[in-house]
């Protein structure tokens, strides 16, 4: 059985049902003694959540409903214990999902597989004398105050900085434009009600889905952000309304961690798609990248720090739109990006944090694979695109990257959701790179089928 996936468990309710809940609930309980549970604000988040509390007090977990919080705010309240979070992140309002916790980080493959191996055999119930009990807690205010607290050692004094920000309907009006409020920028709020029909604009933050908040910025703010449904993406537009690549914000944030940073061997964890100006940036900083599959930054970052010694400290770790804050906690936390960098452009401006960072023309494409060939299909692609550019640098852990020498890249990997082989292109001759890329894997796409 697979229930997660790159990001926990997610789906329309007619999958993620409260039966599932359940069963999820109990096979999580045998995990721990300690839980708590939030939501967010989508319609079918009550009955998942009493489901899966439900379970977990029958496995003789002892249960804190926090109730609708942003996600960053439940992974902040599972620290010392364990958590759930009921959310479909940025998917439609008839979807939604659980995140599993522990001390503030999400489960690992294995724990996740744990969790799937009893939902798939069934958990036993504990004795009628040992089963949990569950109270209300509010970890909004303490979370709230953390980041704020986090962020006032970083960058400058937002006072007299105008921040908009589109909160979409999500988790972010909990706690985005208080925490701004509280590091003293002048903040205009929009979407910033719960509803989980998410009526003002889709949950996902594109350019887009943003228009509102880009045409309220230009000349009216010194810049926005926007949120997805549970508050741990983040989207940057500049004072013109427009949006600032997702790379370039990764990158920003990722020297200045780096910089911050007193290790001798400071590391940033990143994705294979994300871009080389990340890595160039660090290693300006004096720093160094790893990267790890879509999806599993926090393995990444466990993996780093045990191939490490002493010298060596997890500076950041991030993919386009999702940050983990390392020095905060564990997990993705888009209020945490929002105050660091409204203290970073209050104290360089935002056109001198981008100065540095080389922009260039980024494509992407789908060539369809049906999921049998897939596999086949990126076997042959290890040995044919190496070839077709032979003057790169060559990773194949993750798909295959190639490093190209006008410090372009090209990433070519599996979808591991639908029947498509992914093409990422970076490059000053972007245009000719990706049709030269997609004829190769069309072509080896068509030999293994």
């Amino acid at each position: 059985m697979e229930l997660f996936g790159t990001a926990g468990i997610r789906g329309p309710v007619t999958e993620v049902t409260p039966g599932l809940a359940l069963a999820i609930g109990q096979a999580a309980g045998a995990d721990g003694e300690a839980f708590v549970v939030g939501r967010d604000g989508r319609v079918t988040g009550p009955a998942l959540e009493n489901a899966v509390v439900a379970g977990l007090e029958s496995a003789g977990a002892d249960v804190e409903r926090a109730g609708t919080v942003p996600t960053p705010a439940l992974a902040f309240a599972s620290q010392g214990r364990r958590g759930v979070m009921l959310t479909a992140s940025h998917n439609p309002p008839p979807d939604n999902g659980v995140k599993v916790f522990v001390d503030g980080v999400e489960y690992d493959r294995a724990a996740e597989q744990r969790v799937e191996d009893r939902v798939e055999s069934g958990t036993d119930a504990a004795t009628w004398d040992a089963w949990g009990e569950d109270v209300r807690a509010d970890p909004l205010p303490a979370y709230r105050d953390a980041v704020v607290d986090f962020a006032s050692g970083r960058g400058g004094d937002p006072d007299g900085l105008t921040v908009a920000v589109d909160c979409g309907n999500g988790m972010a009006s909990l706690a985005t434009p208080q925490v701004l409020a509280g590091l003293g920028a002048d903040v205009r709020a929009l979407n910033a009600n719960v509803d989980g029909h998410f009526p003002a604009r889709e949950s996902k933050p594109t350019p887009e889905t943003l228009s509102d908040l880009r045409a309220f910025v230009d000349g009216t703010a010194d810049l926005g952000i926007g949120h997805d449904g549970d508050a741990d993406r983040i989207v940057i537009v500049d004072g013109d309304g427009e949006v600032v690549h997702e790379d370039t914000v990764l990158a920003i944030l990722a020297e200045h961690y780096t910089r911050a940073s007193d290790a001798a061997d400071p590391v940033v964890v990143t994705t294979p798609n994300a871009s080389a100006r990340i890595d160039e940036r660090v290693r300006a900083a004096g720093g160094r990248v790893e990267r790890v599959r879509l999806g599993a930054l926090h393995e990444g970052i466990a993996a780093a720090r045990e191939a490490g010694d002493a010298d060596t400290e997890v500076a950041f770790a991030a993919e386009p739109w999702k940050h983990i804050h390392t020095p905060f906690g564990g997990w993705i936390d888009g209020v945490a990006s929002a105050a660091v960098f409204v203290r970073l452009v209050a104290s360089e401006g935002l056109a001198a944090l981008r100065e540095p960072v080389t922009e260039r023309p980024y494509r992407k494409a789908d060539v369809r694979c049906p999921d049998d060939a897939k596999a086949a299909t990126m076997d042959r692609l290890e040995t044919v695109l190496p070839e077709t550019f032979a003057e790169a640098t060559v990773d194949t852990e993750h798909g295959v990257r190639l490093e190209l020498p006008d410090g372009g890249w090209v990433l070519v990997r599996q979808s591991g959701t639908e029947p498509y082989v992914r093409i990422y292109v970076e490059s000053e001759s972007v245009d000719e790179i990706l049709e030269t890329v997609v004829e190769a894997v069309e072509s080896a796409v068509a030999a293994e089928t």
